[in-house]
């Protein structure tokens, strides 16, 4: 009885597999194969997709050249249109910027003359760079500190980012620019760079001024402070009190050697675009700030300083050897030297 119940059990489970029609296998295999195809396809569909909004997208950031249309033909080599690396100029982005340098020596109101400039709303000059001596310390450092201020990179009170219309700082001739005017000259014409001298016509008053401003170099006058320029009457007042002896013997020489340095610099840079003033024209006749502006190509404002002038007035009253001094250029070609030249 239990073997029949075996037997039983067997062929009560046993379940024989069908066997599958080829043609459904087929079927099978030609379902998958369109679902692979589908699925390829929208993948495919999906990169070209990509690759096209990319296009698309690139193509929009393509920036169109500003326009020079509005600039006389000999213009074009001074007009630059920036793009700082640190910011955006935005919609300044097609305003022109004419680059300049005033190179110039100490004591000749280079300081008063840059805060002119700085009044006008479109210029930025960025003061005395290359008094820092590792900027000056070969022609690569050099021409690395002129890129970056010409880029609108340079950072400084003066700074008018975005909309400026002229970049530009003052140089002493004294400051690696007579030992690498060659390639300077060169760097000026090929970017485009203006100059601007700013000369003395009476360099006993420049001389007096450098002698009194060595001395409170050390000295300090101002409450423990040295200040080559000053912003009130007060503090004029005490520093003209000093009044410096000058070396009569060597008077002439030095007033010699001013001149050669002078005439060797506007040798070396007569092949740039540039302009010269003197400082005494400047206070006699204001005007010549407008032919500036226009020689800068930005709008005419009233220009105007802070500072005061700390050595005015007669020169006998300035100087401690002043009988010296009139034996010394009486006579000379520098005797026009000893009067006045300008009234303050």
């Amino acid at each position: 009885m239990a073997d029949d119940f075996c037997f039983l059990a067997k062929d009560t489970f046993s379940i024989k597999t069908p066997k599958k029609s080829p043609l459904v296998l087929r079927m099978i295999v030609l379902l998958f194969a369109m679902v692979c195809g589908v699925y390829i396809c929208s993948i495919c569909l999906k990169q070209i997709s990509t690759q096209s909004r990319a296009r698309f997208l690139n193509v929009q950031v393509i920036e169109r050249p500003c326009s020079r249309s509005n600039i006389e033909p000999w213009e074009i080599p001074y007009v630059h249109f920036p793009k700082p690396k640190t910011y955006s100029r935005a919609e300044c982005a097609c305003n022109p910027v004419r680059f300049f340098a005033i190179l110039s020596m100490q004591r000749s109101g280079s300081g008063w003359f840059e805060t002119l400039l700085n009044s006008h709303i479109n210029i930025s000059s960025n003061g005395e760079i290359f008094s820092v001596k590792v900027r000056r310390s070969n022609i690569s450092t050099i021409v690395e500190t002129l890129d970056k201020v010409y880029s609108l990179d340079w950072v400084s009170s003066a700074s008018k980012n975005e909309c400026t219309a002229a970049v530009g700082f003052k140089w002493m001739l004294n400051q690696g620019l007579m030992q690498h005017h060659q390639e300077i000259v060169e760097y000026f014409i090929t970017k485009g760079v203006s100059a601007i001298f700013l000369l003395r016509r009476n360099l006993l008053r420049r001389m007096i001024s450098l002698l009194a401003n060595s001395y409170d170099r050390d000295a300090k006058l101002l409450n423990g402070t040295h200040k080559s320029h000053v912003h009130s009457p007060h503090e004029a007042e005490i520093l003209a009190r000093y009044k410096p002896s000058i070396n009569a013997t060597l008077l002439i020489p030095n007033i010699k050697q001013v001149e050669d340095t002078t005439a060797r610099a506007l040798e070396y840079f007569k092949s740039t675009r540039h302009t010269i003033l003197f400082y005494e024209d400047i206070i006699k006749n204001r005007t010549k700030l407008y032919d500036l502006q226009d020689f800068l190509r930005v709008p005419r404002r009233k220009l105007k300083s802070r500072q005061v002038k700390i050595h005015k007035g007669s020169l006998w009253q300035q100087v401690a050897n002043w009988d010296d001094i009139l034996k010394a250029l009486n006579g000379t070609p520098y005797e026009s030297f000893l009067h006045a030249d300008y009234q303050v």
